[in-house]
């Protein structure tokens, strides 16, 4: 948080001032430096609400983004999509893999919001003397899209192969067994490269947009959900709709498509950026590099309003309850 010295306002004065926004000018009273652990706790929780609100829409993405799919499994939009899935698979179908996405969701977003708000503080105090440096938001961004995807692709791969139609696997654990015993443990990281060539442009696009967006809208930086929301929904939209090519790519990296590669004649596996962008091409030219978009873009949004105005929330009352617990008890 960047906090005008003019709003600081001293904790010993705290409980005799009642100003006419008083849920701003607590705000504003918080300390500037939080500390590590509340942003590991604000970001898991984020985290979490994030992949679950919008995992059907998820779900979808990944079948859309299917380079040789069943006739069972072609859709014209996001809500047929999820219609059918529900009437011909079952209420939960949506749902499957879920349980992995949370599992890594928690720690992986724990890191990337600490990261991100340790190397944001750092890097601007040298770049701009402690202001507010754009420059110093993109590479913390990236920094921290780094440790986030680290933790979170061995995950991504597990889901999305539960969601696609028809998946093989039975539940998590057969999943995470058969990938392992036919595969290997590097099967897990196959599209790593992939996901940091997507992610790191994406997520430090995100985060300029976003801290931008906030010195417009939210100039104090007091907790205002709707300023938050706004933010991190439009960083997120721009930055899904240029990056969707290298999704595609990654979503095939992490799913081998049996019947695209075998329509391609290849055996084994398919590894490698480069790689998986020639199969792309070849099989659906240079418009398979924009399947999905629609629900890529209509995922993101609102997933990321969600995570912003949840992280700052919890960032903001996590660091509220324990200035209150120093202070201690007020007078009687």
């Amino acid at each position: 948080m960047e906090l005008s010295s003019d709003s600081v306002v001293a904790p010993s004065d705290m409980s005799q001032i009642k100003s006419k926004d008083d849920v701003d000018g607590d705000y504003e009273s918080l300390p500037p430096h939080v500390s590590v652990m509340t942003h590991m706790t604000a970001g898991a929780v984020a985290g979490i609400l994030e992949h679950t609100v919008m995992y059907p829409v998820d779900s979808v993405k990944t079948r859309m983004q299917s380079l040789q799919p069943d006739p069972n499994a072609q859709y014209r939009s996001v809500y047929e999509a999820l219609k059918r899935i529900i009437r011909t698979e079952g209420i939960f179908r949506p749902l499957r893999g879920l349980n992995i996405t949370m599992i890594g969701a928690g720690p992986a977003h724990a890191l990337y919001f600490a990261c991100y708000e340790q190397a944001k503080r750092s890097l601007s105090d040298v770049i701009q003397s402690g202001g507010n440096s754009h420059l110093a938001n993109g590479i913390a961004g990236s920094v921290a899209t780094v440790l986030h995807d680290a933790v979170m692709n061995p995950a991504e791969v597990v889901k999305q192969r539960m969601q696609m139609y028809n998946s093989p696997y039975r539940g998590l654990w057969d999943c995470i067994q058969t990938v392992t015993r036919t595969e290997g443990i590097a099967a897990f990281y196959r599209s790593y490269s992939t996901q940091l060539a997507m992610n790191i442009p994406f997520q430090a696009v995100h985060f300029m947009t976003y801290e931008l967006m906030q010195e417009q809208l939210n100039p104090h930086r007091h907790y205002h959900p709707g300023s938050h929301i706004v933010s991190g929904g439009a960083g997120r939209a721009v930055s899904a709709a240029v990056t969707t090519p290298l999704d595609v790519c990654k979503t095939l990296l992490n799913t081998q498509e049996n019947v695209a590669l075998n329509s391609m004649n290849i055996g084994g596996h398919i590894s490698g950026m480069a790689n998986a962008f020639r199969a792309v091409y070849r099989l659906g030219g240079l418009t398979a590099f924009f399947k999905g978009v629609q629900a890529r873009v209509i995922y993101q949004m609102p997933s990321t309003a969600i995570a912003w105005s949840v992280y700052e929330f919890f960032k903001y009352f996590l660091t509220k309850q324990q200035l209150e617990q120093r202070a201690g008890p007020g007078p009687l």
